[in-house]
């Protein structure tokens, strides 16, 4: 007989969090304490929610398979935006890291069923808790609903084709409750249906007030829902979504050029926080990989094509030829500086120019043209001074709309990658790559997904060697 998957062991293990002083600040560790207490007090459940928001940005399994950090950045060195040196994410930028036996493999799974199966646990015990209110009930399971929607929706893109391709195929398995024995393959058509069910329910309860933006508000809740239906093609609940997660955070182009390390910018709408006691060392991405200034990996670069999408006088243009190479093709040719890399640079998960570029993308695939190009119009002035209006309609507008969100986006949660994916195009090498072509993804390529862990598969009595056939 077979064992259950160890995730899912050493996550009941894992189990629940207690409190201490200052908790409200941050999330930050705590001491283990027994669940009976935790889930009669509003304290200790708000402490048990801080240490599930601190466990996504701790480290797991080695410097380029952390927290949540490490998914987004091995989407972004997949592309054609950034160079990678010989580095940590190699294999990701290589475009050859998906093997069953392979740590990026394993720790895509491991993570989110990691923080999922918290989840459950926080769900049941504020769900059965006989000392909270009904209000206090549905404002922590709001969180805890959009949490969960959020790492099976990573699971969804790491684990299979997108959402238009065939939602017949099979798709990772579904925990409702806590784990205690591995379940069978859901469908792709079931997981997006779970997780739009678990965002519609997070949206209605969700809190509209929070200690800082590492916590999830209403806002958040409806900014995940804007990414998920962006990928589902449902333009006008995208379109709602994200107009209404941006409302209180307003473009400011100014903290473009402060380092991106500060979630109190205007733009952020939820962040990782670091702090000089709780650091990950050099492990956070993308700023200990793309500073090539201060103390840190900086071992990142940015294709010369890419860089030549901008124009002199964007705010967003802070590439330089650090290393005096000139316009030649070395790797190392265009360093920037977007990102300060310190042991307190906290780090953007979703910010608000995301969503108004959900917002305009939407517009202009639903026939309202004229609302989109305003708008990128006025996102695009306020990144540019002398930027004007292009002229752009149908197929060419989508294109320009879709570069807009490389531009703004790059080197945060892998953009071009998500773009690629979502609407099945491929990712093509060029400019100065250190590796080329040979890492190029064509449409609905198989390297845009994973197969799924050997480890998962000799665990779970459920789950057969023929998961991986034709994958």
């Amino acid at each position: 007989m077979k064992k259950l998957h160890t995730t899912l062991l050493v996550i009941s293990l894992f189990l629940l969090k207690g409190c201490e002083k200052g908790y409200l600040d941050e999330p930050k560790p705590t001491e283990s304490v027994n669940s009976s207490v935790i889930f009669e007090s509003q304290d200790g459940v708000e402490a048990f929610m801080s240490g599930i928001l601190r466990e996504s940005r701790d480290q797991f399994e080695r410097t380029d398979a952390g927290g949540l950090y490490s998914m987004y950045f091995a989407r972004v060195v997949k592309g054609n935006d950034l160079v990678l040196g010989y580095q940590w994410y190699l294999f990701d930028y290589e475009n050859d890291n998906r093997e069953p036996t392979y740590t990026r493999t394993i720790f895509s799974w491991e993570f989110p069923y990691y923080i999922i199966n918290q989840l459950n646990q926080f769900i049941n015990g504020v769900s059965n808790s006989s000392s909270l209110s009904d209000l206090v009930k549905e404002a922590f399971l709001g969180q805890a609903f959009a949490l969960r929607a959020f790492y099976y929706f990573q699971l969804a893109m790491e684990f299979q084709h997108t959402y238009s391709y065939d939602l017949s195929l099979p798709a990772p398995p579904i925990y409702k409750e806590p784990a205690i024995e591995g379940k069978a393959m859901s469908s792709l058509s079931e997981l997006y249906d779970f997780i739009i069910e678990d965002l519609t329910r997070a949206v209605q309860t969700a809190p509209v007030t929070r200690n800082n933006k590492s916590y999830i508000d209403r806002n958040v809740a409806y900014a995940i829902l804007a990414r998920v239906y962006q990928v589902m093609g449902n333009w006008q609940q995208a379109s709602n979504s994200a107009a209404i997660a941006r409302q209180g955070y307003p473009l400011n182009s100014d903290q473009y050029t402060m380092g991106f390390d500060d979630m109190n910018a205007t733009e952020w709408i939820w962040a990782m926080p670091q702090r000089d006691d709780q650091t990950n060392y050099f492990y956070i991405a993308p700023h200990a990989f793309t500073d090539n200034i201060n103390d840190a990996y900086g071992l990142a670069f940015w294709n010369k094509d890419f860089v030549s999408l901008f124009s002199k006088t964007d705010v967003r243009n802070s590439f330089v030829d650090l290393y005096d190479v000139g316009d030649s093709d070395q790797y190392f040719a265009r360093s920037s500086l977007k990102f300060t890399f310190d042991f307190s640079s906290d780090i953007p998960i979703i910010r608000s120019p995301e969503m108004m570029l959900i917002e305009i993308e939407a517009n202009a695939r639903l026939g309202k043209e004229s609302e989109a190009t305003n708008m990128l119009l006025s996102l695009q002035q306020n990144r540019d001074p002398d930027a004007k209006a292009s002229g752009n309609t149908g197929d060419a507008l989508i294109e320009e709309i879709l570069v807009e969100r490389r531009k703004e986006l790059y080197g945060e949660m892998g953009v071009e990658w998500f773009d690629a994916k979502r609407l099945r195009r491929g990712i093509s090498r060029t400019g100065n790559h250190r590796i080329g072509t040979a890492a190029n993804l064509l449409p609905d390529d198989k390297k845009f997904f994973l197969k799924v862990p050997q480890k998962e598969i000799d665990a779970n009595v459920n789950i057969d060697e023929s998961i991986n056939s034709n994958r």
